[in-house]
C-alpha cells in the first residue's frame, strides 16, 4: 500500500482546526490484527490532512477559513442597531447535526442582536420547505440562513426570497441557478469530501489495509453527501488495491435508519465474507449497526460521517463502529450568521466556507464530542466508554 502525497497537495490548504490525539483504532479487538506498519502509515496520512480543507464549492469556489466570517465587536454593535431579524429554514431537524447548528446560529445571531424569528424543519419534504419559505417571507425577515432539501423544486422559493432582498446564506447546498454574490451571500459546509476521505482512511485501518466492503450513499443530487461518497471511494480505490467495493447500495429516506437496514441485511446476504461498511452519515450506520446484530455480525467494521449520539456511544464502547469524520456544525452555524451579518454591513465575503474534517475514533470520541457541540458530552457516551 502506498499513500499518494498528491491528494492533499493538489487541494486548497486551509487550517481551521488544529486536532491532535486522534489515534485511529479499530472495532472491538480488531486493533491487535493491524500490520503496524500500515497502521503508522494511515496515522501519517491523516495527520497530515488533518486541519485542510480538501473540498470545493458547489460552483469549484476554494475554501475560505471561518476566520472570514468573524464579527468583530465594534461591528457587532453596528448591526444590533439595525434591529434585523433572521429565520432559520432547515431541511430536517432534530438530530445532532441540526440541533448544533441552530444553536450555534441562535447563539451568534444574539451575540449580534438579530431577532430570530422563525424555525423550521421540512422533513426532508421539498414541498414542505417551499411552503416553509413561502410563509417565513411573509414575516420579512431580513436573513435566512437555510439548507435547500432539493436544489431543483427549492429553487423558485428561494428565488423569491432572494428578489424580496433577504440575504441568503446557504447550508450545505445551494439552489440550482444561484450565483453567489448575487442571489446569496455565501454557502457553508464542513469538508465533506475530506470527510470522505478520513472515514475511508479510519475503515482501511481498522480492516489492516485489506478486505471486502460495501457502501450505502445517498440516492440524492445533494452536494455535500456525493462529496463524501466521492471523498470515500476515490481514497479507498487509489490508496487500498487490497480493498474490494463488492457492492453499493443508495438510500432515499425518510426512513434513513430503516433503509439502510435493509440494505445491509441484503449485503450480508449476498457476501457473507464481507468486512467492512461504510455509510454516509449517522443515521444510515444506526440502520447498518442494526442489522450487524440482527445477522450476528457485530465483529463488522463500521466507518461513517457525523458525530451523533448513537455513533458516538458505540465508538465509546469500541464495538462496529471504527471511525468517522466529523463536522464542527455548532462553529458553522456561527459562521453562518456572521457572514449574514457581514454582508449587510456591505462587507464583501467569500462565497464558500468550510470547515475541516475531524477525525474520531475510540480513542478521541469524548474530547471530539466537547470540540464538536461545545458541551460536555452526555452520560450516555460517557457512561459507555471503555478503556
Amino acid at each position: 500500500m502506498h499513500i499518494k502525497k498528491s491528494l492533499v497537495a493538489a487541494m486548497a490548504v486551509v487550517g481551521v482546526l488544529a486536532f491532535a490525539g486522534c489515534t485511529p483504532a479499530g472495532g472491538g479487538d480488531s486493533g491487535s490484527d493491524v500490520d503496524p506498519a500500515i497502521a503508522a502509515e494511515i496515522d501519517a496520512a491523516l495527520q497530515e490532512i488533518t486541519g485542510q480543507v480538501l473540498s470545493t464549492g458547489p460552483n469549484g469556489e476554494e475554501p475560505a477559513p471561518a476566520s472570514e466570517a468573524v464579527v468583530t465587536d465594534e461591528q457587532a454593535a453596528q448591526v444590533a442597531e439595525m434591529g434585523l431579524t433572521a429565520a432559520i429554514v432547515m431541511h430536517y431537524g432534530g438530530n445532532d447535526w441540526a440541533n448544533a447548528q441552530i444553536a450555534g446560529l441562535n447563539a451568534e445571531f444574539e451575540r449580534l442582536g438579530i431577532e430570530v424569528i422563525a424555525t423550521t424543519d421540512a422533513g426532508f419534504d421539498p414541498a414542505k420547505q417551499v411552503s416553509d419559505i413561502e410563509t417565513v417571507l411573509a414575516q420579512n425577515p431580513d436573513i435566512i440562513v437555510s439548507i435547500p432539501t432539493d436544489t431543483v423544486a427549492t429553487a423558485s422559493a428561494y428565488r423569491k426570497a432572494a428578489e424580496q432582498g433577504v440575504k441568503l446564506v446557504f447550508m450545505d447546498n445551494v439552489p440550482e441557478g444561484f450565483t453567489p454574490g448575487v442571489d446569496y451571500v455565501s454557502m457553508v459546509s464542513a469538508d465533506n469530501y475530506g470527510n470522505g476521505v478520513t472515514s475511508a482512511y479510519l475503515l482501511a485501518r481498522a480492516l489492516g489495509g485489506q478486505g471486502k466492503i460495501g457502501a450505502i450513499y445517498h440516492e440524492a443530487d445533494f452536494f455535500v453527501t456525493q462529496q463524501r461518497y466521492d471523498g470515500f471511494v476515490d481514497t479507498i480505490t487509489e490508496q487500498f488495491p487490497d480493498i474490494e467495493i463488492v457492492e453499493q447500495q443508495g438510500i432515499a429516506g425518510p426512513d434513513f435508519a430503516g433503509d439502510a437496514q435493509a440494505a445491509t441485511t441484503a449485503m450480508l446476504t449476498k457476501h457473507a465474507d464481507l468486512d467492512g461498511i461504510w455509510a454516509v452519515w449517522d443515521v444510515p450506520a444506526e440502520g447498518v449497526m442494526a442489522a450487524a446484530r440482527e445477522n450476528g455480525r457485530t465483529d463488522i467494521k463500521i466507518a461513517t460521517e457525523d458525530l451523533g449520539t448513537n455513533v458516538a456511544i458505540a465508538l465509546a464502547e469500541n464495538e462496529m463502529i471504527v471511525g468517522l469524520g466529523a463536522q464542527l456544525p455548532y462553529d458553522q452555524g456561527v459562521a453562518e450568521a456572521g457572514l449574514a451579518a457581514l454582508s449587510i454591513l456591505g462587507i464583501e465575503v467569500p462565497p464558500y466556507v468550510a470547515l475541516s474534517s475531524l477525525p474520531v475514533d475510540h480513542a478521541n470520541v469524548l474530547e471530539a464530542w466537547e470540540l464538536v457541540y461545545h458541551s460536555a458530552p452526555p452520560a450516555s457516551v460517557t457512561d459507555a466508554y471503555v478503556d
